[in-house]
């Protein structure tokens, strides 16, 4: 419940952004409306996803070979350029082949979840003295779980994991903007 004094701390932490409420509201409502469409067509949700980590890929690797040519006293040259170059090729691939990508994107995404899932139910066992440390471990668990459901469904579920990620991603990003902006408002 909201009082005066939590409605004063609000906006005491944020005036020069008062005037703006609009504008958040309206860029959290876009997110929602482009992670709706995500969600419709989770195929090409999928497809973007891998595009954008491509791209981004390409050009750190073009980067990271520039850079190379910049530290060649420096002993480390040929890491540097043959680290560069194969993140650079990864990003290509992904541009050549979005649905080799995707699986392979899909794999690690299973394959990270499992291990941080795991490790998270070893930590909460670890922290047993203290209290709560079975969210920890119910939080570990569900890691788990979602990287098992996802590494059970590979290679057919990488047509449409990605894009679920995103598409909630974008969902969950324009609800709490929306509800921001109007948070502003009042």
């Amino acid at each position: 419940m909201a009082t005066t004094s939590d409605n004063t701390s609000f906006e005491r932490g944020f005036p020069e952004l008062r005037d703006k409420w609009g504008w958040f509201v309206a860029l959290g409502v876009l997110m929602l409306i482009a992670g709706l469409i995500a969600m419709a067509n989770l195929f090409v949700a999928t497809v973007v996803s891998v595009l954008y980590v491509g791209a981004l890929m390409l050009v750190s690797g073009i980067f990271q070979i520039v850079h190379a040519f910049g530290v060649k006293g420096w002993g480390q040259f040929a890491w540097w350029l043959v680290s560069g170059m194969l993140y650079a090729a990864a990003g290509v691939v992904a541009f050549m082949n979005p649905i080799l990508a995707s699986s392979v994107l899909t794999l690690v995404l299973a394959a990270t979840l499992l291990a941080a899932g795991v490790i998270r139910v070893w930590v909460g066992f670890e922290s047993r003295p203290n209290a709560n440390w079975g969210w920890i471990v119910a939080a570990g668990v569900i890691t788990t779980l979602a990287g098992l459901i996802i590494a059970i469904g590979w290679p057919v579920n990488s047509l449409f994991v990605l894009g679920i990620f995103l598409a909630f991603d974008l969902i969950f990003q324009g609800a709490t903007l929306t509800a921001f902006g109007f948070a502003l408002k009042r």
